[in-house]
């Protein structure tokens, strides 16, 4: 072989599109036409420079020292293929790797053949930094994809105008991005992806903490992300301490309103770290039992022990792939490290494990691999030990975590100490305010790879860290003032007060960065029988739960914090119970709610307090109208406007006039509907409250359709639509949707009216929402008269025209379209 290129290289991969298909039809051909395609491939390689890096079956790695010479080996690689039977896949990716005796080393290789697998047939695919050297020219942008190497999106272009189905990328799943691609755990890799492919229902992934069972398990998913119809999803359970929550967070990552509607779904469920919640091992049991479908991927550090599992124990790295993992992670710190006896020893010194392989490699910025090696010698022999029940790999991953934490001096030792009392992420200014530590503490320990930052201002432990970091603060004196000061510090994000309109929309973002730290302030406050400020949380949060549909949760919040603190006050107890009942109704537990609705109702005759009175009629009226009795609903929802009149409140007047208009659209009295909301979105805009007024109207859209009132309808929905999609209000966009879809219709434009539909059936889908009444009969009457009027499958094309529009797109025409 060649010398291969060093410094910028451009490497191109390329793949058999249905090899197996083809063996299958051709037979004994098909091995000739194999190596004639191998041939002219390599011809052509080599007349544009190429160097040939690897074959593996029918895929080349070829080298190029030049990004020109890449491109139009390419495209020349593609006409010499011609309309053959053999179709190639091609990327291209440019990049700087690591030339070692083995080959080239670093996250470009792993980048570029990701972007060729991402490609179908005849099409050839180009990496931004490939395009920024070749220029624009017979380039087109595809936009940014998400690889299934789980890392950051990457711009992709393809060359020439030819027609593709889309890339084969993670853009619609949930799975995390990962900061660098799988190294390694090929092997595992393969066996995983058989095992789950051959009908395995649950795989259970197991072994010691940091051993990388959630980073195996994530590109396991990734890998089968288009094999299931209705979706792959992650569900993180580290942070779940009580194993009745694993079923509703798992109806929360998977976008469903209850477990058992995943019974009749295709999905792949990737549970991570279940260890801790192995009592709900019955639950997933009986999940599977119940769904055909679903299937379940778990890591845990013991086996579920039910009798669909498979276990799949994970072992510490093989001696060459330590090495590889080790020096990919070091050269994030240190370019010029190279593999060598000293390094390949510190692997074997760390067992393998890649916990230990990554806290190791951070090291090399500062210590040199044969000092490296000599602090193992003095401090493993020493720290290695622990109970003789734990198993041995993870009594070393704990020397490890406790000889990085023994190499800090004693700021920062108490700084990660305090660190600990996190859940999840935290930003620097928590940090500050509830660790007492300073930028300066935070900087180092991230240096240390004890922190990772993850953009917009906010910092990670790793779980495998935080355990550790958590039993020296038990130790230490200031363990119970620190979990204090955590808990002061998030209640106070709970109860901020909102004192302008657009502080909502920012207040509901911040809550979700520190969701994870507002669950253990409820826990810690749980657990020390704080329970007045479990409840003022559980109080000032539902709000969250209830716009960002943590239904189930935050129902189970409430209802605990209303338990646990029987003499609450009055105001207090009929917030929460307020919210308890929303979030009933939006889950559909009427049973629940009219418990609850009753209780504020006693509330109110026991204060004799107006307001308390006012909000005790409102929610039973919200309850009376899902339940369609609507000639109940509406005497009490006009007690409560009353209320609201006589003290001029002018939010809650707000809240009961949409309320009333709600009353009206459903007895399709839509003139009395328009004159509720009308006054509702008055109100509304007189606040500056932009939600509700885009609630408002598109809620009027519905009724002016229901009168014909078309060009009204569609001024309403569009006014709706710029809101929604502004402030990420989905569910709204969706609405809006279906009502201008409608106005299409009436407009005789049936293309644009099929394409829109197809839109909001997708946002419909994707999270799981259900139409209203009203506006599912709305959406339902728009299929029926395209079908009456349009031939099948032109019908079907425009609906997929639409479900493949990004939801920008969908806006932008949604807003181009008129009536006038």
């Amino acid at each position: 072989m060649r010398e291969l290129p060093s410094g910028t290289v451009t490497f191109l991969f390329t793949d058999v599109e249905g090899s197996t298909r083809l063996l299958s039809e051709l037979g004994d051909a098909y091995a000739e036409l194999l190596a004639e395609h191998r041939r002219r491939l390599r011809d052509v390689f080599g007349e544009h420079g190429g160097v040939e890096v690897d074959t593996q079956g029918d895929a080349f790695f070829v080298a190029f020292p030049r990004a020109r010479g890449a491109l139009g080996a390419a495209a020349d690689a593609q006409e010499a293929l011609g309309e053959g039977p053999i179709r190639v896949r091609i990327g291209l990716h440019t990049g700087e790797p690591l030339v070692t005796g083995e080959g080239y080393v670093g996250i470009d290789v792993h980048r570029a053949a990701r972007i060729a697998a991402a490609g179908h047939g005849g099409q050839v695919l180009v990496s931004q930094s490939t395009r920024d050297l070749v220029g624009t020219d017979e380039l087109r942008d595809l936009g940014r994809h998400r690889l299934k190497d789980l890392t950051a999106p990457e711009r992709i272009y393809q060359l020439g105008d030819g027609s593709f189905p889309p890339l084969k990328t993670l853009d619609r799943t949930n799975l995390p991005v990962a900061s660098s691609p799988l190294v390694g755990r090929q092997a595992e890799l393969t066996d995983l992806l058989d095992t789950v492919r051959s009908g395995s229902r649950l795989v259970t992934i197991t072994g010691a903490g940091g051993s990388g069972k959630t980073r195996l398990a994530l590109q396991v998913a990734a890998e089968l992300s288009d094999e299931f119809a209705d979706g792959v999803f992650f569900v993180p359970l580290g942070l779940v301490q009580d194993a009745t929550l694993v079923s509703p967070t798992i109806v929360q990552a998977a976008g469903v309103r209850a477990l058992e509607d995943l019974h009749e779904l295709d999905v792949l469920l990737a549970l991570d770290n279940l260890e801790h919640v192995l009592s709900a091992a019955q639950d997933l049991s009986s999940l599977l039992a119940a769904s055909a479908g679903v299937k379940l991927l778990a890591t845990s550090r013991a086996r579920l022990n039910i009798s669909a599992e498979v276990e799949y124990p994970l072992e510490p790295f093989p001696d060459d792939e330590a090495v590889e993992f080790f020096v990919e992670r070091a050269r994030t710190v240190r370019r010029d490290l190279r593999e060598d006896e000293t390094v390949a020893e510190i692997c074997r010194r760390l067992d393998g494990l890649p916990l230990a392989l990554e806290l190791a490699a951070s090291r090399v910025k500062v210590l040199d691999p044969p000092l490296l090696l000599e602090r193992l010698d003095q401090r493993l022999p020493v720290l290695t030990g622990g109970g003789r029940d734990v198993p041995e790999r993870q009594q070393t991953l704990r020397a490890t975590i406790d000889w990085s934490y023994r190499l800090l001096d004693e700021p920062l030792q108490t700084a990660l100490r305090r660190l600990a009392v996190f859940a999840g992420t935290f930003s620097l200014d928590a940090a500050e305010q509830v660790a007492q530590v300073e930028l300066e503490d935070v900087a180092a320990l991230v240096d240390w790879s004890l922190l990772k930052p993850i953009g917009d201002g906010r910092f990670l432990m790793l779980e495998t860290i935080r355990e550790f970091a958590l039993e020296q603060l038990a130790e230490s004196p200031d363990a119970e003032e620190a979990r204090r000061r955590h808990a002061e510090v998030f209640l106070e994000l709970a109860e901020r007060d909102l004192e302008e309109p657009e502080e909502q929309e920012s207040w509901l973002d911040l809550v979700e960065a520190d969701h994870d730290n507002l669950r253990a302030a409820i826990a810690w406050a749980r657990e020390r029988g704080e329970a007045r400020v479990e409840l003022r949380l559980a109080a000032a949060l539902a709000s969250f739960w209830h716009a960002r549909s943590y239904l189930q949760e935050g129902l189970a919040h409430v209802r605990e914090a209303l338990a646990d603190d029987p003499d609450a006050p009055i105001g207090l107890e009929s917030r929460a119970l307020g919210w308890g009942v929303l979030l009933c109704v939006k889950q559909g537990d009427y049973a629940t709610a009219r418990g609850m609705a009753e209780r504020i109702a006693a509330l109110a005759e026991e204060s004799g307090e107006d307001d308390v009175l006012a909000a005790a009629l409102n929610h039973q009226g919200i309850l009376l109208t899902a339940e369609r009795r609507f000639d109940e609903a509406r005497p009490l929802l006009g007690q409560s406007l009353a209320i609201h009149e006589r003290f001029d409140n002018k939010n809650r007047m707000q809240v009961c006039l949409h309320n009333l208009g709600l009353v009206s659209v459903g007895e399709r009295e839509f003139e009395q509907a328009i004159e509720e909301l009308t006054s509702a979105l008055e109100l509304s805009q007189a606040l500056g409250q932009e939600r509700s007024a885009s609630n408002d109207q598109c809620d009027r859209a519905f009724a002016f359709i229901g009168l014909a009132r078309w060009q009204e309808a569609g001024a309403d929905a569009r006014s709706s639509l710029r809101v929604a999609d502004r402030i990420g209000w989905t569910e709204n966009v969706a609405y809006s949707l279906v009502a201008l879809a409608s106005v299409a219709l009436a407009g005789n434009d049936l293309g644009h009216a099929a394409r829109l539909l197809g839109q909001a059936d997708r946002l419909a889908e994707e999270v799981h929402l259900e139409f209203e009444d009203y506006t599912e009969e709305t959406r339902v009457g728009a299929h029926e008269v395209l079908e009456s009027r349009l031939p099948h499958d032109r019908l079907g094309s425009l609906l997929e025209e639409g479900r493949a529009w990004s939801v920008d797109e969908a806006v932008a025409a949604a807003l181009g379209g008129s009536l006038d």
